[in-house]
């Protein structure tokens, strides 16, 4: 790149920003690919070999996985933390700010950081073709590179095998959930799907399985790759105490018998444990107590509100809206008042199922964008499951719906958001 002109030309003929702020490249990363996703390694291998690209003197830690992925990320970052440890950790999707993608100790990286590194990015790649996340895959793991962190964590953008992330091999594979997600990429069953996540898994490898039944697939690439797997329910298990308030957890050598109960789904929260003990890196008991009360992700379980109280969660899929239905349970009101939105290429159906006979006025609205879903998908599919037609309302933006809600609330009341990091990120904006 030539850094004495404003612009030059990407591969794409795209202008290439030079000296340009944050939003400028991102825009100009949405330029450049055809596609939004192409599965393959080959391309970003290449360019990570022109960038000499190594995160050898971090220890690596990568999550996969259908749900969990982020929140699993989020206590291994804070219990690592505690101990004293550099951590850096590389996550997606955004909600509100491109920045939430990489934090550096706890905090956002600075947009000073991201623009040195797509220009290192932009330069190595020549011709060579990148997605949007690719490039900013190979961006972050620049920026681990050159901060030298005790510890690296990447979670996995889609399936695991052809993922970009999986260009570096992980000391730590931590497969968190499989489902019905990415059919169209990853295959239209869970052995299918969960044979993808498994290519995170290496030769004799290290790694964590938190799936409660996980597929047979999973079994077969972990026996083919002779890998030394931890499961849940065989090597660590979990249970709720206390009429919920608290949990017991125990696996190959430590057992905690009264930990408060997370802020993130339980078993991410377990399966986050045993891979700190794979690891030999457990807190104290007291240390845990305090980093497993205090973690939160925002977009997952988070209250935005108390009055009127409000939950958004990103849930998008069947396994994590069966998993709501539980978690709902905590909360003691008379009502909800439901907002959902979600993209047309999700188990729309069966995402919705697990919550239609909640007492609920729905809300539910089109989502924008070309993989946006219509309002009046969702309300047939809530008729069809059993949900009384006169409790649905149908609105043109998420904004619109939960503004109605918002409106409508009594004291007493729950307002829940949920259905895609779209709806979420609406509402969090507003």
């Amino acid at each position: 790149m030539n850094n004495q002109k404003n612009t030059s030309v990407g591969s794409a003929g795209a202008p290439v920003p030079s000296s340009k702020s944050l939003s400028q490249w991102l825009s100009y990363l949405e330029s450049i690919h055809p596609s939004a996703i192409d599965m393959g390694l080959d391309r970003v291998k290449a360019v990570a070999n022109a960038m000499k690209l190594s995160l050898d003197g971090s220890l690596v830690i990568t999550v996969a996985g259908t749900n969990g992925k982020g929140t699993t990320c989020r206590l291994l970052e804070q219990a690592l933390l505690a101990q004293g440890k550099t951590v850096a950790v590389y996550s997606s999707p955004h909600l509100i700010d491109y920045r939430e993608r990489v934090r550096l100790n706890g905090e956002l990286a600075n947009a000073e950081a991201f623009v040195s590194s797509f220009e290192f990015v932009e330069e190595a790649r020549e011709d060579v073709t990148l997605t949007y996340f690719e490039f900013g895959t190979l961006a972050a793991m620049k920026m681990m590179q050159e901060w030298s962190v005790d510890v690296a964590i990447l979670e996995v953008g889609l399936g695991g095998r052809l993922d970009a992330t999986n260009i570096i091999d992980p000391d730590l594979a931590v497969i968190t959930t499989i489902d019905l997600d990415h059919q169209d990429w990853l295959g239209n069953t869970r052995e299918k799907i969960a044979r993808e996540k498994a290519g995170i898994m290496r030769h004799q490898g290290k790694a964590v399985v938190g799936d409660l039944f996980p597929p047979s697939s999973l079994y077969d690439v972990a026996n083919e790759l002779q890998a030394v797997v931890r499961w849940a329910t065989e090597d660590f298990i979990s249970e709720i105490k206390n009429d919920g308030n608290a949990w017991s957890w125990k696996g190959k050598t430590y057992a905690f018998d009264n930990l408060p109960y997370p802020n993130i789904p339980l078993q991410n929260a377990s399966t986050a444990l045993a891979a700190l003990e794979y690891l030999e890196m457990m807190p104290s008991e007291s240390s845990l107590q305090k980093i497993i009360a205090n973690t939160v992700m925002p977009g997952r379980q988070q209250t935005i509100s108390d009055d009127p109280l409000v939950v958004v969660d990103v849930a998008h899929n069947p396994q994590a809206t069966t998993a709501m239905q539980v978690w709902l349970q905590r909360y003691d009101v008379s009502r909800m008042r439901i907002v959902v939105g979600m993209l047309k290429d999700k188990s729309i159906a069966e995402t919705l199922a697990p919550l239609s006979e909640i007492n609920a006025n729905w809300y539910v609205a089109t989502t924008e964008g070309p993989r946006g879903c219509n309002a009046e998908v969702l309300e047939n599919a809530l008729v069809n499951a059993g949900t009384t037609i006169e409790n649905i309302a149908t609105y043109d933006s998420v904004s619109a719906a939960y503004s109605k809600a918002r409106a409508d609330y009594q004291p007493g009341e729950l307002i829940l958001v949920f259905g895609s990091f779209v709806t979420v990120a609406d509402v969090l904006a507003k």
